[in-house]
C-alpha cells in the first residue's frame, strides 16, 4: 500500500505541553489582573478623593506652585528626575527593558497630588505606568525570558487601564496596539484580554463604576452622514496634531526658558493659577482636573454650557501642567478636547452636539495614539455602540490624516499610513 494512505502523525505529544503552557500563562494573567487591578482600584479612589477635596475646598488650587515643586523634588530624591513616563512603558514592552518598581508609588502619589491642587492631567497614562512597572518587575524577578516578560508587562498595562476606566476591551487592545503601529503581537491577546477582564471584574466588585455616556441624535447611515463623518474625522485629525504639538512644544519651551526643573514647576503652577483665576476664580474650576466634566457636558449634556473655545483652553491648561513637570496622563484631557471640539463643530455640519462630542472623543483619541482598533472599541464601551459604522469612518479618517504625530515619542510606526509599506520610524 502507498504511504499516502498512512494515518497522519499524532499531535498528542505536543498537545499536553501546549495546554500546560496555556494554563500557566492564563494563571499568570489572572494573577497580574488581580494584583494590578487592586492597585488600579486604590488609584481610582485616590484620584476621586483628591478631586472631591479640591471641589470641597477650592482654595487648594492656590497650592499649584507648591504641588508642582513637591512632585519634582519627590522624583529627584528618588533618582527618577529623568523618568520618561509612558514612553518608558513602550520601551519595556518592545525591548523587555526593566522598569524600576519605584515608578509605581511615584506615579501613584504624584498624579493624586496633581489632581488635588488642580493640575490638568489624566490618569490612564499614569495607570499604564503603574501596571507596567509592577508586572515588569515581577517578570524580571521570576527570570522570565524576554518574550514572556513582554507579555506579562502588557497584562499589567491592560489590567490597570481596565480597572481604572472600566473599558476592558479597549484596555487589552490598546496595550497591544500602542507599541507598534501597524503590527500587533497576537500571541499576547489571550493573556491581555484575560488580565484586563480580571481587573475590570475586581474593580466592579470593589465598587468602581465603569465610565459610560448617553449619546443622543445618532444619525442614520446615509451618503450625507458618511460625508459628515469624513469632515469631522479630518477636523479631529487636525485637532490631534495640534494637541501633540502644543503639549510637546510646551515642554521644550519650559526646558529652554527655565533649565531648573524646580523653577519650571513653580512658574508653571503660577501660570495655571493665573489662568484659573481669569477663567472664573476659585468657585468655577471648569478646566482644572482631568476633564471628565467637560466630556459629560459635551456628550450627555448635549453641549450645554460648553464654550466654543473650550477645547483650546483645556489644551492650554494641559500643556502648561505636563510641561511644567506635573504628573498624570494625557488621555482624558484628549477626550475632553475631542468632546468639546466635536460638540462645537457638529451643529455646523448638521449633526447633534451630543453625537459630535462622542465622535470627537474617539477620533481625537485615535489621532493622538495612532490606535484605530482601540478607538473603535472605546466608542462601543463608552457610548454603547450606536452608530458604530459612523464612528468607524471618523476614526479611520482621523488615523489616516493625523500623520505620524503621537503622544509617545517611543511609539514605533512600522507601516506607512497611506500605502502598505514598512517605514520603521518613531512617532513625532
Amino acid at each position: 500500500m502507498s504511504q499516502s494512505n498512512a494515518a497522519p502523525p499524532s499531535a498528542s505529544p505536543t498537545l499536553l505541553p501546549d495546554l500546560l503552557a496555556f494554563l500557566r500563562q492564563a494563571a499568570f494573567a489572572v494573577g497580574i489582573g488581580l494584583l494590578v487591578g487592586a492597585v488600579g482600584v486604590a488609584f481610582h479612589y485616590g484620584i476621586d478623593l483628591a478631586t472631591h477635596l479640591r471641589q470641597l475646598h477650592p482654595w487648594l488650587i492656590c497650592l499649584l506652585p507648591l504641588g508642582g515643586l513637591a512632585i519634582v523634588l519627590l522624583y529627584q530624591v528618588c533618582g527618577m528626575e529623568k523618568d520618561q513616563g509612558t514612553n518608558l512603558v513602550l520601551v519595556a514592552v518592545r525591548e523587555h527593558e526593566p522598569m524600576r518598581l519605584r515608578t509605581a508609588p511615584l506615579i501613584f502619589l504624584s498624579t493624586i497630588l496633581t489632581h488635588l491642587v488642580g493640575g490638568s492631567a489624566g490618569r490612564e497614562g499614569a495607570a499604564l505606568q503603574l501596571g507596567a512597572s509592577i508586572s515588569s518587575k515581577i517578570a524580571h524577578v521570576l527570570g522570565f525570558p524576554p518574550e514572556r516578560g513582554r507579555i506579562l508587562t502588557v497584562c499589567g498595562m491592560s489590567a490597570a487601564f481596565s480597572a481604572l476606566f472600566g473599558t476592558p476591551l479597549t484596555a487589552a487592545v490598546f496595550a497591544l496596539e500602542v507599541v507598534h503601529v501597524g503590527v500587533m503581537q497576537y500571541s499576547a491577546l489571550v493573556p491581555a484580554v484575560l488580565s484586563s477582564l480580571t481587573g475590570a471584574l475586581l474593580a466592579g466588585w470593589l465598587g468602581v463604576t465603569p465610565t459610560a455616556y448617553a449619546v443622543s441624535g445618532i444619525p442614520a447611515l446615509s451618503p450625507l452622514s458618511l460625508a459628515q463623518m469624513v469632515v469631522l474625522g479630518g477636523l479631529c485629525a487636525g485637532l490631534s496634531v495640534l494637541f501633540c504639538k502644543v503639549v510637546h512644544g510646551a515642554g521644550h519651551l519650559y526646558a529652554k526658558a527655565l533649565p531648573d526643573p524646580r523653577l519650571r514647576a513653580v512658574v508653571g503652577g503660577l501660570l495655571m493659577l493665573g489662568l484659573s483665576f481669569l477663567d472664573g476664580g476659585l468657585a468655577d474650576q471648569v478646566y482644572n482636573g482631568a476633564g471628565g466634566n467637560l466630556v459629560e457636558a459635551a456628550v450627555t449634556g448635549g453641549g450645554a454650557g460648553v464654550m466654543p473655545w473650550a477645547f483650546l483652553v483645556k489644551l492650554l491648561f494641559t500643556a502648561l501642567t505636563l510641561g511644567a513637570g506635573f504628573r498624570g496622563g494625557e488621555i482624558v484631557p484628549t477626550f475632553a478636547c475631542g468632546a468639546t471640539f466635536g460638540c462645537t463643530v457638529a451643529p455646523l455640519l448638521g449633526l447633534s452636539p451630543s453625537f459630535g462630542g462622542a465622535v470627537g472623543v474617539a477620533a481625537a483619541f485615535c489621532g493622538v495614539t495612532n490606535c484605530p482598533l482601540s478607538s473603535l472599541l472605546l466608542a462601543v464601551e463608552l457610548f454603547g455602540g450606536g452608530g458604530l459604522p459612523l464612528f468607524a469612518l471618523a476614526v479611520a479618517v482621523s488615523y489616516r490624516l493625523s500623520g505620524y504625530t503621537g503622544l509617545y515619542s517611543e511609539q514605533q510606526i512600522v507601516y506607512a499610513k497611506h500605502i502598505p509599506q514598512q517605514i520603521e520610524k518613531k512617532a513625532e
